[in-house]
Order: C-alpha cells, then sequence, then structure tokens
C-alpha cells in the first residue's frame, strides 16, 4: 500500500513572483533539476502578480522549453499579496504534496528532496525549513538583518509557542488537503501568512517536521522586505497572540 501511495506523489511547486525576470530561469532550471535526479513527479506552478519587468514573458519561454504540463502560468493582474498568491496557485495544483518558496533563489531546490524524504520518515503534514536549528543558517545579510530576524523569531516563540523552529521561513511542503483546511482558516496577508500557517497548523493537531535549510539573501533585484512588512509583521503577531 505505501508503494502504491509513492508512486502516485506528485509535487506542485508554488512560486509567487513579482519581478523576477533574472532569478526565474534559474530557479526553474534548479528544481527541474532536482525533481527529475531525484524521480519526482512536478509540476511548477508561477503565479505572477504583473510584474513589469517581463517576468511573465520568460515564464512563457519557460513553458516552451519545459514543457506546459510541468510549467504552469496562472498569473493576475497586480500584486494581491502572498496569501492570496497560494490560494490563487492551489487552485490549479494537481499534486497531493504543494511546496512553496521564494522565487528569487533564496531557497535552493536542493533541499526538497530532503524534505520529501523528511515527510515519509514521520509521515508529517508539513515539513518546513529551519534556518534555526541544525545545520541551518543566512548567509549574505548583514548583521543588522540577522538581528532583527533572529529577534523577530525569538519574540514570535515566546508569544504563540508553534511547535516550530523557524515561523517567519516560506520554505515548506504540505500535503495538500491540509494546506487547503488550512487557507480556510488563514486570515493574514502577506508576510504574517507564513506565522499564522503555522500557528493554525497547531491549533489543528498537524505534525511538523524540520529540515535544516542555508538561506541566501536574493542575487538580482531588490528585497520585498521594507518598513511597511515590518510594521504589518508586529501587527500580525499581536493579532495573533489575542485570538490564539
Amino acid at each position: 500500500m505505501a508503494g502504491r501511495r509513492r508512486a502516485a506523489d506528485k509535487v506542485s511547486v508554488l512560486l509567487p513572483t513579482y519581478n523576477e525576470r533574472e532569478n526565474l530561469p534559474l530557479v526553474v532550471w534548479l528544481l527541474v533539476r532536482s525533481f527529475r535526479s531525484s524521480g519526482i513527479d512536478f509540476e511548477i506552478i508561477v503565479i505572477d502578480d504583473g510584474s513589469p519587468d517581463g517576468t511573465q514573458e520568460v515564464a512563457e519561454q519557460l513553458k516552451e522549453i519545459y514543457g506546459s504540463d510541468k510549467i504552469l502560468l496562472r498569473p493576475r493582474a497586480k500584486k494581491l499579496g502572498l496569501g492570496t498568491a497560494y490560494i490563487h496557485g492551489m487552485q490549479h495544483a494537481t499534486g497531493n504534496f504543494i511546496i512553496i518558496m521564494d522565487a528569487d533563489l533564496s531557497h535552493h531546490p536542493k533541499f526538497i528532496p530532503e524534505f520529501i524524504r523528511k515527510q515519509k520518515e514521520g509521515n508529517f503534514d508539513i515539513v518546513s525549513g529551519t534556518r534555526y536549528r541544525g545545520n541551518g543558517g543566512v548567509y549574505g545579510w548583514d548583521l543588522k538583518r540577522k538581528i532583527i530576524s533572529r529577534g523577530a523569531n525569538f519574540i514570535t516563540q515566546i508569544l504563540l509557542r508553534p511547535g516550530a523552529s523557524d515561523l517567519t521561513g516560506s520554505f515548506r511542503l504540505y500535503r495538500k488537503e491540509v494546506l487547503e483546511k488550512l487557507m480556510e482558516k488563514c486570515v493574514s496577508k502577506g508576510y504574517v501568512f507564513q506565522m499564522e500557517m503555522i500557528v493554525r497548523a497547531r491549533q489543528l493537531g498537524y505534525t511538523i517536521g524540520e529540515v535544516p535549510i542555508s538561506f541566501v539573501d536574493r542575487v538580482y533585484g531588490e528585497s520585498k522586505l521594507g518598513g511597511n512588512e515590518i510594521i504589518s509583521f508586529l501587527k500580525g503577531l499581536l493579532t495573533l497572540f489575542a485570538t490564539t
């Protein structure tokens, strides 16, 4: 029975993009190489929020190279938030496992086979990449940003007790049905969405495994993290603390 289940497994990768023209070809190539070398069935769903830099045109070219069954472009007219991007992508996903990750090369696809092995090993509902355990880490950030990240994660751990070491990370594997249920429960938008997903998972009794990952600052383009995102994070943290 387990063998039949493994044979039917398929991974859908959700890649929200905004101005990722330079990064998208490389991250897709790395994903395809990782899946093919591991013998894992897959599809990559690009959810572009109206990028003015030609990201959608690049995605169309990638469809020609790798096939429309492997690269799916599901664009939206404008920036509508990270959480809604995942909801939009989920509507088109045919895999029984979903990977969410950044398209800016911060998350290396080489860790995905480890996520899948971890899931099988513990039959986990969610496998989360962590920067804060084992040999995980962050590369390319200055000291100020590292302190902000560590501080945010520490405060989050104290207030929410989420049962996961990296609550603000965005490199995860979900069972599709678990992700669908969590999306029904989550109300946050933007970066707070990632945090709420783990907190709601704990509330619903889902199991979470962790894999140490190396997070590398983006190679091309500008970071989307700014003052507004930090304020939204703090507001979201307090809201979750008050309601969970």
